[in-house]
């Protein structure tokens, strides 16, 4: 057979990268979007966030939407609010309610945190209070630095003996003494080192009565009949009547075992849709969430910088920085359609 050329036209689908960028960013939820155009802004110095964004009304599509307009001036904000102060009905002031938010079921409500203090820091300020030799306080810091989140102290007092320098000759019964303060802070039960002397810590800071002797009684040698709700072998190890034994169960359900978890962060972390739909007179109406829409941009200073210097190695980033806005802008209009 002799060897020969032959012609033979095909037909394939390739990606080109922008398209495989377009639809990788298309399957993201808004969480992985974000921490996505996150590794951008990184990699990508000519990619930045555009903060001074004043757009009311996300409008993806470019052409048609809303320009954005400059912000009002002082003179023209305090104008405007005392013309909108003498538009007000009379009977408005009735959907605010005392603690001055707005009882409106289209309202968009907010979520503010306010600032947490950490359980080590209420427990060094409550520290700083106190009147105590250097060497004791720095002992209180050193259990206070081995607390968990819950507020107890996770390793015996052995073992922290044992990490402290050897030349301090920290004793045994120094660093008990030091405990010994620490369980007096605020929350009680701190500074236990297990859930039975946490309850008891808190039982003994009680005034003392009949109901408060029983229950320490129960936490002190009873405490898995108590878990299990073994209530008959409760009674016959107390001695205890039924409304004694209520009350008493009652007390110790009233105690904190985690007494530390009050001063856990606890950032709750909501969904944030990327379209919201809202029902307005008897219409259903569908828009992007502004919250979820990135707002990017290309630096100018390397752009201008760029325009003067061809074959410059920063074009690719340009390119890309280009392609990535270009494409996060499809992907919400993709998703209105």
């Amino acid at each position: 057979m002799k060897p020969s050329l032959q012609l033979k036209l095909t037909q394939h689908l390739a990606l080109t990268p922008q398209l495989a960028l377009s639809i990788k960013l298309l399957q993201l939820s808004t969480l992985d979007l974000e921490h996505e155009l996150e590794k951008y802004l990184r990699e990508n110095p000519l990619l930045e966030r555009d903060e001074m964004y004043a757009q009311t009304d996300v409008a993806p599509g470019g052409g048609s939407g809303d320009e954005a307009t400059s912000p009002p001036t002082v003179d023209e904000r305090t104008e405007q609010s005392f013309s909108d102060e003498e538009n007000w009905p009379v009977d408005e002031a009735a959907h605010f309610s005392s603690s001055g938010s707005f009882d409106d079921e289209d309202s968009d409500y907010q979520d503010v945190q306010a600032a947490t203090v950490s359980l080590r820091e209420h427990l060094l300020w409550q520290l700083g209070l106190m009147t105590l030799p250097d060497r004791d306080r720095v002992l209180v810091r050193c259990l206070v630095d081995a607390l968990d989140d819950d507020g107890y102290l996770t390793q015996s007092l052995d073992e922290l003996v044992d990490t402290m320098p050897a030349e301090l000759g920290i004793e045994l019964e120094e660093l008990q003494i030091a405990l010994n303060h620490l369980q007096h802070f605020d929350p009680t039960g701190v500074g236990a080192r297990s859930a039975q002397e946490c309850l008891l810590l808190q039982l003994e800071a009680l005034p003392v009565d009949r109901t408060r002797t029983l229950a320490a009684d129960i936490v002190r040698h009873c405490l898995d009949q108590l878990a299990s709700h073994d209530f008959v072998k409760l009674k016959k190890h107390t001695g205890c009547d039924d409304d004694a034994l209520r009350a008493a169960h009652l007390l110790i359900c009233s105690l904190n075992p985690r007494p530390g978890a009050q001063f856990a962060s606890s950032d709750t972390r909501y969904v944030t849709p990327d379209v919201v739909v809202r029902k307005l007179r008897g219409q259903w109406s569908v828009s992007v969430n502004s919250d979820a829409f990135p707002r990017l941009r290309i630096n100018s200073l390397y752009a201008q910088i760029l325009s003067r210097q061809r074959g410059s190695g920063l074009a690719v980033h340009l390119q890309e920085a280009r392609w990535l806005i270009r494409n996060v802008q499809q992907r919400f209009d993709t998703i209105l359609r």
